[in-house]
């Protein structure tokens, strides 16, 4: 019965031992014994038994101080009367003003543990429960209150809160909220969302969040409403945000992570923040090109037809605007480029009505007409063009049709393309969107065109900068950044810039654009860290390389493969897991190939031994590789929407691009997916070949000398205590092999 309770009170402070890692899981119950009898053998027991129905979570941030409000409601799916404790890791350098918790609507007492006197416990609870995963639930402290009774069959509602100073660094808030779930609900949680108010006197700026998809909504200078949600999720990551606040009249955001002897990633956020309708906007001139052709009838042009009234609809006071039509010839409304008042929009919605589906596809004159239209040169020009076909008219050729366009294009136009159905030229609307600095769009046959091409106009409805350009003082030295072309700044949008940079310290970072074609100047004061780490930011070299990897798959498929880019490829997905049909089909192949040569052994490979039970998975990737050669068709299309979404990533499920594609078997002949086996620990990746957990940085290793070390004996203690960054890769499991210090572990059991 002793020995119980010994148990009963380790495991409740297992997860407050500390160690330099910032990853949390969000408030959950564990079950300390089982209910007796219990038909397993004691080690085997699982702690964490209940479900999680829903997780609902909204903060209300205001100034530097944030309140999360919580509510969790657990079930039992099990016959047995069960008791717990529900535990709260505390968010790393969180300080809490206040904490409060109630459970069926009784407010219980909640004791703070102190992680200074769990390291001896740790130690006792990792032999018992045979359990490395718990490695990783580490802070400054942990909140735990007993929940009794758990009845079978029945919920348990839990409502906490907690108020902390948020951290802020550069001028830049974050917000943590720890989310990462997986391993502490028997099933999915049904429902999960986070809802964050922000209040300033200042006002906000950026914001942004590189964690998960969510909604912005700013309500005016000084308020915004960030929103996320999912049902039926095992989420793997904790949701962070980011926001900034100032009187400037553009706000910057930078974060950066460098590690030591290596060059430094950054990511610089721009936006104007929120803009209501007596600021400056600039006035511009827009085009709309549609396509008319024969197999635009039906559905398609009605859909189009009515996303073009909403565009003329919300046209700002002082735009100019036209619209073509073309089939076989291309035919203009006003023939130049109109005010956008009410005798224009009159005759516009008139003119969008008689639009018919007759005829062929003749692009080269459709824009060369929207080219050559007289436009004042202060104002940015917009072309958006909707087609459904290749050139069948006119210049086909996309060579020269490039060419062409490149010359007449003097007023530097943005286009603008979306690309309706398969039958489409996906090489030439890409290269055209890419020349003119402009992003591309893909609507499948079943998808809403008005619905697309509306929302999208609502981004680019309003240019606040144009023509822009960053600089850097001289004492940095950037490279690699992404988007390489800076985009236009719109209303209500920012800008998100990745990239890498030598050397570190204090630099004016100097950004240039056009306003009525007057230029202005805009400075900002960062700081790019040294070889200090922040894990916070460690999200910055997965997202740099995703788009680092979209740029080259984008140069690959448009201009030709060649050795140089195929490689790069292949090492950047490799080292931070960013895994989709492309590139798990090159690092295979890499790794088969110096495998056999003898550059790598068998045990370094991260996804060959992965392939080698289904060797249908490793042929249906190889397909998909091969479709990046492809114009046309849903299969090429496809690469199109999901290269791009990997050049344009903010948020690590960018970074998942085609991971529903990836299924394979095990072994054992179980499913599994490619893109769960790896996980990101700190800027790198880890892969699950079935049999150990690998680090990618072991190939790159030139001392293959390993340290063979037993789980949870009397030298995995000692390594853990000597080297406490070791945990965050031991939490993998009970065989993984890591680098450390430049020194090669296996850890086995």
């Amino acid at each position: 019965m002793n020995k119980l309770k010994t148990f009963k009170g380790v495991l409740i402070v297992i997860l407050i031992f500390g160690f330099a890692c910032s990853i949390y899981s969000d408030g959950f119950i564990v079950i300390p014994k089982p209910p007796i009898p219990h038909p397993r053998p004691w080690p085997r027991f699982n702690p964490f038994p209940l479900e999680v129905k829903y997780h609902k979570v909204n903060v209300k941030i205001e100034g530097q101080v944030a309140t999360t409000y919580i509510d969790q409601v657990f079930y039992n799916p099990s016959r047995r009367r069960l008791e717990g404790y529900y535990l709260f890791p505390i968010p790393h350098n969180a300080f809490i003003k206040n904490f409060s918790i109630f459970v069926n609507g009784k407010e219980l007492s909640a004791e703070l543990l102190d992680s200074k006197k769990a390291r001896k416990i740790y130690e006792d609870i990792v032999r018992k429960m045979r359990d490395p995963a718990l490695l990783e639930y580490s802070g400054e402290g942990v909140f735990k209150v007993r929940i009794y009774p758990i009845e079978p069959y029945s919920e348990k509602r839990v409502k906490m809160s907690y108020t902390e100073i948020l951290n802020k660094d550069n001028n830049t808030f974050e917000y943590l909220y720890p989310l990462n779930t997986e391993k502490f609900s028997a099933k999915p949680l049904k429902n999960v969302s986070i809802n964050v108010e922000i209040k300033s006197d200042q006002s906000i700026k950026n914001i942004y969040c590189p964690t998960h998809k969510v909604e912005i909504t700013r309500k005016n200078k000084h308020k915004a409403i960030i929103g996320y949600e999912e049902k039926d999720i095992k989420p793997e990551i904790d949701f962070k945000l980011y926001y900034d606040t100032n009187k400037r009249d553009l706000g910057f955001s930078l974060t950066s992570y460098k590690k030591r002897g290596e060059h430094g990633f950054f990511f610089l956020s721009i936006s104007p923040g929120f803009v209501t309708k007596v600021d400056r906007i600039i006035e511009k001139d827009i085009t709309f090109v549609i396509d008319t052709s024969g197999s635009m009838a039906g559905k398609k042009l009605n859909q189009a037809k009515s996303a073009l009234l909403f565009c003329i609809e919300n046209l700002n006071k002082g735009d100019g605007f036209d619209i073509i039509r073309f089939s076989t010839e291309a035919e203009a409304l006003f023939e130049n480029l109109r005010p956008a008042n009410k005798i224009n929009l009159k005759k516009a919605r008139d003119f969008i009505e008689n639009l018919r589906a007759i005829g062929g596809t003749n692009i080269d004159e459709a824009l060369s007409l929207a080219l050559n239209m007289k436009k004042r040169e202060a104002r940015p020009h917009i072309i958006i063009f909707l087609t459904d076909g290749k050139p069948t008219i006119g210049e086909t050729n996309e060579g020269i049709l490039l060419k062409k366009i490149k010359t007449e294009n003097i007023s530097n136009a943005r286009i603008f393309t979306f690309g309706i159905g398969n039958e489409i030229n996906t090489h030439l609307l890409d290269k055209i969107t890419k020349y003119t600095k402009a992003y591309r769009t893909y609507i499948s046959t079943d998808e809403d065109i008005e619905i697309k091409v509306s929302n999208f106009y609502k981004k680019v409805q309003s240019p606040v900068l144009t023509n822009l350009k960053l600089n850097f003082s001289k004492n940095i030295r950037v490279s690699k950044m992404y988007p390489k072309n800076l985009p236009d700044l719109f209303k209500g949008s920012s800008i998100s810039i990745l990239g890498r940079y030598k050397d570190s310290g204090k630099t004016r970072i100097i950004l240039e654009g056009k306003i009525d074609n007057k230029k202005r100047k805009f400075e900002y004061s960062g700081n790019f860290k040294g070889s200090e780490l922040n894990p916070s930011y460690s999200f910055i070299p997965t997202l740099w390389a995703s788009r680092r990897i979209g740029f080259l798959l984008d140069s690959i498929r448009l201009y030709g493969k060649s050795k140089e880019l195929v490689d790069e490829v292949t090492q950047l997905a490799r080292t931070y897991g960013i895994i989709t049909p492309y590139t798990s089909y090159l690092i295979v192949e890499d790794e088969k190939s110096r495998v056999r040569g003898g550059e790598i052994r068998p045990m370094d490979q991260t996804l060959g031994g992965i392939y080698g039970h289904d060797l249908n998975f490793e042929k249906k990737n190889k397909e998909e590789f091969s479709n990046l050669s492809l114009k046309s068709g849903s299969p090429g299309i496809r690469v199109s929407k999901e290269v791009q979404e990997l050049n344009r990533a903010s948020s690590y499920i960018q970074t998942k691009q085609g991971q529903s594609r990836l299924l394979y078997k095990d072994k054992e002949g179980k499913t599994q997916n490619l893109s769960q086996q790896t996980k990101n620990i700190q800027g790198r990746a880890f892969y699950n070949t079935g049999t150990f957990w690998v680090d990618s940085q072991i190939q790159a290793q030139k001392n293959q000398q390993t340290n063979r070390i037993k789980f949870a004996s009397m030298e995995y203690f000692k390594l853990l205590r000597k080297e406490p960054m070791s945990a965050k890769f031991l939490a993998l499991g009970k065989n993984i092999r890591f680098v450390l210090n430049n020194s090669i572990y296996e850890i086995f059991e």
